[in-house]
């Protein structure tokens, strides 16, 4: 006999879908109403499903997402944890505050993990996000520091990691529960970059509860989802310059090198990085040109 159930799908590969629901994992396929929709399933997606007589399943509808990211493609993440290193290969701090911009933009919450503190403990990166108001972990996948913590802020939570190549995204997650045993890249002598080994994205139960998903590097991660931040809407997504935004002189200043801005001043004053003001600047420069109509 069919029946019907709710579930999430915690993996996707060649056209299948693998739908944790109440009694268990069910391979899925999805109805072929969705082809000719704009609505696809992806990873993260809470799925009413037709299970079959012989435990495979059909996935019926889509239930509305609180979040999506793409590139890769993963739905209703409640935080995105933002693994960085001032070890080689260091991390580049537009394209951390890119990500940040990102996740803010979509309203998910952001943890930022400065990795392989063994090596470099990555204090300036600390002073920057601490100052800024983001929960700030440092850790080490060699030694084991911090992971207890970082495996504590996870809990009952859906979480994207990201990173560039070579942070020790895999062998963090790794540590944080073994049954990722993820292959991890060595840092190549000549270029001091890692080669990324995820291969497909795909949410982790862990075994203290929550879900976790790892993703592509920086690069792969950012280009699309940066188009879809209007310039008039970067602001808000650096949270630090919230107690200013209404203090400039002019109502379409762009904080970028206005006369009388309020958040040119807190800089001047050390209330917001220099650091973070010249990722915005940066931000700002490669959305403004952006059209309406390529938005939409």
């Amino acid at each position: 006999m069919m029946t019907q159930e709710n579930g999430t799908i915690l993996k996707g590969i060649g056209g299948f879908y693998y739908v944790r629901t109440q009694s268990g994992l069910v391979e899925c396929k999805a109805r072929g109403r969705f082809r000719r929709t704009a609505q696809k399933p992806v990873i993260g997606d809470h799925v009413r499903i037709e299970r079959q007589e012989d435990g495979t399943g059909y996935i019926l509808s889509i239930e509305p997402r609180s979040s999506e990211l793409m590139r890769p493609s993963v739905a209703n993440v409640d935080q995105l944890v933002v693994v960085c290193s001032a070890a080689p290969p260091k991390t580049e701090l537009l394209l951390i505050d890119k990500v940040t911009a990102i996740a803010a933009h979509k309203g998910i919450d952001v943890l930022i993990v400065i990795n392989k503190c063994d090596l470099d403990a990555g204090d300036r990166l600390y002073e920057i996000y601490t100052q800024a108001g983001f929960p700030v972990f440092r850790t080490s996948a060699a030694t084991g520091d911090g992971i207890n913590q970082l495996r504590d802020a996870l809990r009952g939570r859906v979480s994207a990691f990201a990173g560039n190549s070579g942070v020790g995204k895999s062998s963090l997650l790794n540590s944080i529960d073994p049954q990722f045993q993820m292959e991890t890249g060595a840092i190549s002598q000549k270029t001091a970059h890692g080669r990324h080994t995820t291969r497909h994205v795909e949410l982790v139960e862990l075994e203290g509860g929550g879900l976790v998903a790892d993703t592509p590097g920086f690069s792969a991660f950012s280009t699309e989802q940066m188009d879809l931040v209007r310039k008039d809407d970067l602001q808000y997504a650096f949270r630090e310059f919230a107690p200013y935004l209404n203090g400039c002189r002019f109502n379409n200043c762009a904080h970028v090198c206005e006369k009388g801005c309020a958040v040119l001043a807190a800089v001047a004053a050390g209330n917001i990085s220099p650091e973070r003001h010249e990722s915005y600047c940066r931000l700002y420069d490669s959305v403004r040109q952006i059209k309406e109509w390529e938005l939409k």
